[in-house]
């Protein structure tokens, strides 16, 4: 009775252990992702910076510019779409150059302008040319100006990079993770070999020997995964208390909930596929091999 007892406090303190180190490996991963989202959202912030300026004919008919503007707003490419009246032109370019040009002119020189930023997916040197030749044949446009093409390509190749670099990091990540889960469950495993040695001699298949070990690894990756994802929910709402950068404005709770499924999911299929391996390892063992 006391020996049993004693099995049934180590089972449960393998499991426990398991629970553990899988939570920590799956705090990891999170936090990999969470970088990821949010450098994924800070470079499409940056693109969408990319500003162009349409700059109108002085003799147009009333309404050009503002149909011009709507025309903008429902196009695929274009963001805070922005009319610029004639007197506003003027109040900036003398704030900018300290210039009054309609004093120096004896009238108001400069022509109404409509501005507007690109969705980051036509943000690169080549979409923009487009955009700017298709503008420039619109009636009542004088002129368009747009970002440096040089300016814009660096930029992208710059962005290029970082996202090269961090799916390298959470490839690398993946593969670490799997390792040390892998290990872990195998421990649990390890310490169960005689018992799974015994069902096979009295004559239990390889499939019922098997199906319990890998549903309570499945169940631990389960539960670690839900800790992992309550304590990584915790740390980015405790960070917005602390006065730290708030997390959630990268990366926004809704995806942070497909990043807390990820993280469960996870914990279910590394854990069930390393107890599927690791059982199949002492299956495949005869009685001398098991005190290897």
């Amino acid at each position: 009775m006391k020996a049993n007892k004693e099995v049934k406090i180590s089972y449960w303190a393998h499991h426990l252990t398991t629970i553990i180190s899988v939570t920590l490996v799956l705090v990891l991963m999170g936090i990999i992702a969470l970088i990821w989202i949010s450098a994924d959202t800070e470079t499409r912030r940056l693109k969408e910076k990319i500003e162009l300026s349409v700059v109108m004919n002085d003799s147009i008919p009333s309404g050009t510019t503002a149909g011009l503007a709507a025309e903008l707003k429902a196009s695929p490419y274009a963001i805070n779409v922005r009319v610029i009246s004639k007197e506003e032109a003027l109040r900036n370019w003398t704030a900018d150059t300290g210039e009054d040009l309609q004093e120096m002119f004896g009238v108001n020189p400069l022509s109404e302008e409509v501005t507007f930023g690109v969705r980051a997916d036509y943000a690169s040197a080549a979409a923009i040319n487009r955009i700017k030749k298709e503008l420039e044949k619109k009636p009542g446009v004088e002129a368009v100006s747009s970002p440096d093409a040089e300016m814009v390509d660096s930029m992208n190749r710059n962005i290029q990079r970082l996202t090269v670099v961090l799916g390298v990091v959470a490839a690398i990540m993946l593969l670490i993770s799997f390792v040390l889960i892998n290990n872990t469950v195998h421990l649990t495993i390890y310490s169960r070999r005689f018992t799974i040695h015994t069902m096979k001699l009295v004559g239990a298949t390889n499939g019922f020997i098997r199906r319990p070990v890998i549903l309570n690894n499945m169940l631990a990756g389960l539960i670690a995964g839900i800790i992992a994802s309550g304590i990584i929910a915790v740390s980015m709402v405790g960070a917005k208390e602390a006065g730290l950068p708030d997390i959630a404005t990268y990366v926004g709770w809704p995806a942070f909930g497909i990043v807390a499924a990820g993280l469960v999911v996870a914990g279910l299929l590394l854990c069930g596929l390393a107890s599927c391996i690791s059982a199949n390892t002492y299956l495949r063992k005869d009685y001398a091999q098991l005190f290897n």
